[in-house]
This record gives C-alpha cells, sequence and structure tokens, in this order.
C-alpha cells in the first residue's frame, strides 16, 4: 500500500493541478529576517497588513493549531491567446474568473477526497488569503524555487501558475526542496522598466507596476512617466523574459478562458467603460480588485504618459 502523501498528488493531478508537493508545518526560519528587513526598508508601500500576523505567516501550525503538513500545488494560468491591443496591457493571471474561487474549490474537492480516506481530519485552504508565506512554503514542498524576481519558479513548468495550500493536522510524507536554478541570470531585474527588483529576490512595492496598478489607491507617482509599457492591470515584464517560461504551456481551464472583450477591447473602449460595466464585466474577476477608479486611473496614467501629457 502506497503512502497517503502519494496519493494526494495523484488525486491533485485528476484534479488539474500541475504539480503537489509536501512540507512539513513548522516555522519558517530563514524567512523571519528577509520579512523583517523588507518590512524595515518600507517595501511593502501601502500594504500595512503585512506587519500584521507575524507569528502567523511565519509558523503554519500557528496559523492552523495541531498542523503538521502544508500541501501546497500549482495550477496553470499561461493563456493560449494575449491581448490584442498592446497600448493597454492585463497581466496574463487576470484574463478570466478570479483564480480565488477556481482554486478554492478545487482544493476543497481534494480535501473531501482525503477525507473519504483518512476520516475527519482538521485543515484550512488558502489562495493567497491570510498571513501565508506561499513560495517559501511550495520550496519546501519541492515545487520549485524562488526566482530573482521573488516568484516561484518550476524547472519542468515555468512560473505562470497559482499556488494553493491545504495546512492540516495530517502527518504527511515530505519532499526535499529544490535548489536555484537561476545561476548568473539577471533578465528579470534587467527588464523591469521601474527598477523594482532591488537586489535578488527583494522587490520594493513602491515601484512595481503590479502594486501601483492594483493595490495603490490615489494617483500615481509622476516620476514613472513613460515606464509603465501600457500596463493598466498587473504586469508580466520579469516573467515573459525569463528563460524557464520557455516551458509554459497554454491552460484548459475553462474558468481562466478570456472572452472575446478581455481579449480585444482598445485602450479607448475601456475608456468609455460606465461604472456599471465595470460592475458586470468584472464581477468575477480579479480586476475588481482595483475597482472602477482605479482602473479607470491606470487607464487615463497611461494614456498621459504615452502621449507625453502631465
Amino acid at each position: 500500500m502506497q503512502p497517503l502523501a502519494d496519493d494526494i498528488k495523484i488525486w491533485a493531478g485528476e484534479l488539474g493541478f500541475l504539480d503537489c508537493g509536501i512540507a512539513k508545518a513548522e516555522f519558517l526560519k530563514d524567512e523571519e529576517n528577509h520579512l523583517n528587513e523588507w518590512l524595515q526598508k518600507g517595501y511593502e508601500a501601502s500594504m500595512n497588513w503585512m506587519h500584521n500576523h507575524k507569528e502567523k505567516r511565519l509558523d503554519p501550525s500557528v496559523l492552523v493549531p495541531g498542523a503538521k503538513s502544508v500541501i501546497s500545488v500549482l495550477f496553470n494560468y499561461f493563456p493560449e491567446s494575449e491581448r490584442s491591443d498592446p497600448t493597454a496591457r492585463i497581466a496574463k493571471y487576470a484574463y478570466g474568473k478570479d483564480y480565488h474561487f477556481v482554486l478554492k474549490e478545487k482544493l476543497n474537492q481534494l480535501a473531501l477526497r482525503i477525507q473519504s480516506q483518512t476520516g475527519e481530519f482538521q485543515y484550512r485552504i488558502f489562495v493567497d488569503s491570510a498571513p501565508v508565506m506561499e513560495r517559501p512554503l511550495a520550496v519546501k514542498a519541492g515545487l520549485g524555487w524562488i526566482g530573482k524576481h521573488s516568484l516561484l519558479i518550476n524547472k519542468r513548468l515555468g512560473s505562470f501558475f497559482f499556488i494553493g495550500q491545504i495546512i492540516c493536522d495530517l502527518e504527511l510524507k515530505t519532499d526535499s526542496a529544490q535548489t536555484d536554478h537561476c545561476g548568473n541570470c539577471t533578465a528579470c531585474i534587467d527588464a523591469c522598466p521601474t527598477n523594482a527588483i532591488v537586489e535578488d529576490k527583494v522587490i520594493d512595492a513602491n515601484k512595481c507596476i503590479s502594486y501601483l496598478t492594483i493595490e495603490h489607491r490615489g494617483e500615481i507617482d509622476s516620476a514613472f512617466k513613460n515606464q509603465f509599457n501600457n500596463w493598466i492591470f498587473g504586469c508580466d515584464i520579469c516573467q515573459d523574459v525569463c528563460p524557464w517560461n520557455r516551458f509554459s504551456k497554454p491552460h484548459q481551464e475553462q474558468n481562466f478562458m478570456p472572452t472575446e472583450k478581455m481579449l480585444n477591447y482598445t485602450l479607448e473602449e475601456w475608456e468609455m467603460m460606465t461604472t456599471g460595466e465595470f460592475k458586470k464585466m468584472f464581477a468575477a474577476s480579479p480586476i475588481r480588485r482595483t475597482g472602477y477608479k482605479g482602473f479607470k486611473r491606470n487607464l487615463e496614467y497611461v494614456k498621459n504618459k504615452a502621449n507625453g501629457r502631465e
């Protein structure tokens, strides 16, 4: 009879996950200094919640009392087709339905499948939510390494994937962490137009296009004039130039398939969108996070900077 951990990986594959690995639920000592230094330098920008619940963030067994294992999974979002209008670019992960809903549903199915074999067990599901250090946990689970752009890279799959986790009280066979395979490559650092990658694996959110177009509230600093490369929501530059993403293959998830409007709307058509149209079009989209006001701000910023207007 094979270990439960092996069965879990098979079931994860049947649910469409690219990969699955398991780590021990324990204190992430290596991440403590990194997190503290990042916060001390103010690289979190206005994301003040990063200062909260540090103990839970660094130790999944505190976040989920009694936890012994962290099951990490990867789910592909690399699209077959990209937007046709280069003057209004949207990050690939936002082309379809909000990944939080999609992955949580699949992780719930995986948890129920496990429960059918083990009986009831204690667990919580996390998808880019709550104070969870998803990337370091995925590294410990053998799913890849942290690239110089601070994202998880998998040798077989690249980096265009979501990460999800089940933190549970089951004692499971764990996997071994992978080694770093970035070598001397600095493609992501060199390509970032706002110099947001300030050092290996360190991002200054104050300069990051993804942060500025999504999390940032208020006006965008004119210091970034002509540096946005037409990104109106998120940014894929550091991933697009990564050599490991030559292994990325289009996903087959219907929930992530872009609509005709998502692929073909021009900047001018986005500008004409009303509040009601925004809410209807992005009701189940990650783009709703920036809000109508923020989305229009991004459009105006990109259009004005491209035309040289202040």
